[in-house]
């Protein structure tokens, strides 16, 4: 059995046509006939921020079809860097060779700036580009999320209510936020909770709190979806899990969810090595 070597602690594509002169030659996709090397391109320039960039690893013999998974790192929406997801990227380069990774950075928030909607306009933004770059890159348009904490949050909204080309074909969470009007967060009487709340903005209304909660924008039509949560997470209540499997099982959802009793938001050791087993079958049905 491969280990993994890491610790998981969370606060949180040139096509080339060319053709002979013979006119009955056949014009010749080189993909055809040449295997292409792996290749990485680190902090491509998406936007005028310094936090617009990614990372991107391509694999080697890869083809249109080529499927792609895009990381995106926790922080409270305020803080992280996509430094923070190395490890998932270093174990899906070696069990997960297949599969192209985009690893991003985005805008952070701070008191001039909410997180939404800046935050999902950033991947919107890659996501374009991947697009614009396609045949450069030699990608599909099939991408995935794996995202931490508020890069999970960010990646369900994302993929459930700003999808229009339905491209998302899985997403993972590994404890991200889903419901901000679930009672544990606007009845809390926890001041790192309300915190959390803070970030989208003071005295917000309900139905803004509806429309950046994955939880309420979840339909039949939502990619599959795979979540983990631990058990005495101080930052995202057990009720955030649980209530996003029950949403995804009435609407038939795909989906898998696991529970760590004795976990917080974050984990290691053997409930670290069932996560990336589960999430490495996952993306092996769903994405490669």
């Amino acid at each position: 059995m491969k280990t993994i070597k890491t610790t998981l602690v969370l606060i949180f594509i040139a096509f080339g046509i060319f053709s002979c002169s013979d006119d009955n030659a056949l014009i010749i996709d080189p993909q055809d006939e040449i295997s292409l090397e792996f290749r990485q391109e680190l902090n491509v320039s998406y936007g005028n921020d310094n936090d617009q960039v990614f990372d991107i690893y391509l694999p080697a013999n890869r083809t249109i079809n080529t499927k792609v998974m895009i990381l995106v790192h926790g922080g409270g929406w305020t803080s992280g860097d996509k430094s923070d997801m190395d490890d998932f990227k270093d174990i899906m380069l070696q069990d997960l060779p297949n599969i192209a990774i985009v690893n991003i950075n985005y805008r952070l928030a701070d008191t001039d700036n909410q997180p939404y909607p800046m935050q999902i306009d950033d991947i919107t933004t890659i996501v374009n580009v991947l697009k614009a770059n396609q045949n450069d890159y030699v990608i599909s348009n099939d991408i995935g999320f794996l995202g931490t904490s508020a890069g999970a949050h960010l990646s369900m909204l994302w993929s459930y209510a700003f999808d229009t080309n339905n491209n998302v074909q899985m997403v993972a969470s590994v404890v991200g936020p889903t419901n901000f009007t679930d009672p544990a967060y606007t009845e809390n009487e926890n001041p790192i909770l309300q915190e959390i709340i803070d970030t989208f903005g003071i005295d917000v209304s309900t139905a803004y709190l509806e429309e950046l909660s994955p939880y309420h924008q979840v339909t039949s039509k939502s990619p599959p979806t795979i979540l983990f949560y631990g058990g005495q997470d101080p930052l995202i209540p057990i009720s955030q899990g649980i209530d996003m499997e029950t949403k995804l099982s009435e609407f038939g959802v795909t989906h898998q969810f696991t529970l760590y009793p004795n976990a917080g938001h974050g984990w290691i050791g053997l409930e670290l090595l069932d996560t990336w087993t589960k999430l490495k079958a996952f993306t092996e049905v769903h994405l490669e």
